[in-house]
């Protein structure tokens, strides 16, 4: 094979790969599971089925976990990428126990709610949920705006378009294309995607206290990458480190975990216990 055939068939390898980035971007970033496999019953949780409607009509369903000893605070939990709201029974417990009310939701697309995901329509989720809150009869500042992995791209955009007491950012990436060049680094990535989620270029604009989680061993989404969200905000802040991977990090934490969100809530006037 002559030298021009061969730069041939790299170009066109090339923009096969391009195409496919392009395409199946959609089927890489958003990863929902339909089927609800556990509701908070199970691990004894008295909870409330709540639907809600974003600005375009979508319709989307959560749960409404009340506290047993409540500090008047609630918090609204935008999750990651993959599976649905039956899988973070784990983490409502946790909130659960440091007194908070706990509004968890799926976005359009995953679990029991319409539509399909997209960038703006995460987005209009987002804003209903915490709409749903105060006319529930929470004052902004009594949210707490929690977001974990792609759920902290949404969280720093709501909490900066509707003012909550706090914002809490865990295992959370800079933006959607510092996450494709990551593993697409050859390819022109900001070009292809068709979503931005720009988390550290807004953070500047967000004034509540922000909490921002991240552990070393994230194996998905570099360590760096939540130092930089750290240094982007511009308000009051906090940094947590914990230990272990990008989904179970959390809980190989355990109690420091758990002391570093009781710190951080009490420190805003939140939860003390």
């Amino acid at each position: 094979m002559n030298l021009p055939k061969v730069v041939l068939w790299i170009v066109i390898i090339y923009g096969v790969f391009c195409g496919g980035i392009f395409l199946l971007q959609d089927k890489m970033i958003y990863q929902p599971w339909g089927e609800i496999t556990a509701t908070p019953s199970r691990i004894g949780l008295g909870f409330e089925n709540i639907s809600f409607e974003a600005s375009d009509g979508v319709h989307l369903h959560g749960w409404f976990i009340p506290a047993a000893d409540p500090s008047g605070r609630a918090l609204l939990f935008f999750h990651g990428n993959a599976g649905n709201i039956s899988h973070r029974l784990e983490s409502i417990m946790i909130f659960h126990n440091l007194g908070l009310d706990v509004l968890i939701f799926d976005y359009r697309g995953y679990g029991k709610s319409e539509g399909r995901p997209f960038e703006e329509g995460l987005y209009r989720d987002g804003r209903a949920a915490f709409d749903f809150l105060v006319e529930r009869g929470y004052t902004r500042d009594r949210v707490v705006v929690f977001g974990r992995s792609l759920g902290g791209a949404v969280a720093a955009r709501v909490s900066l378009e509707k003012f909550p007491g706090a914002l809490v950012l865990e295992s959370s990436f800079t933006s959607l294309a510092d996450m494709a060049k990551k593993v697409a680094r050859f390819f022109p990535v900001r070009r292809l995607l068709k979503s931005e989620y720009p988390t550290e270029s807004i953070l500047g604009g967000i004034r509540c206290p922000v909490l921002v989680v991240h552990s070393p061993d994230d194996e998905i989404i570099p360590f760096s990458q939540g130092m930089k969200l750290y240094e982007a905000v511009t308000g009051p802040k906090a940094f947590l480190e914990i230990k272990g991977d990008h989904n179970g990090g959390f809980i190989l934490t355990g109690e420091a975990y758990r002391k570093g969100l009781k710190e951080f809530l009490s420190g805003i006037g939140g939860v003390e216990r």
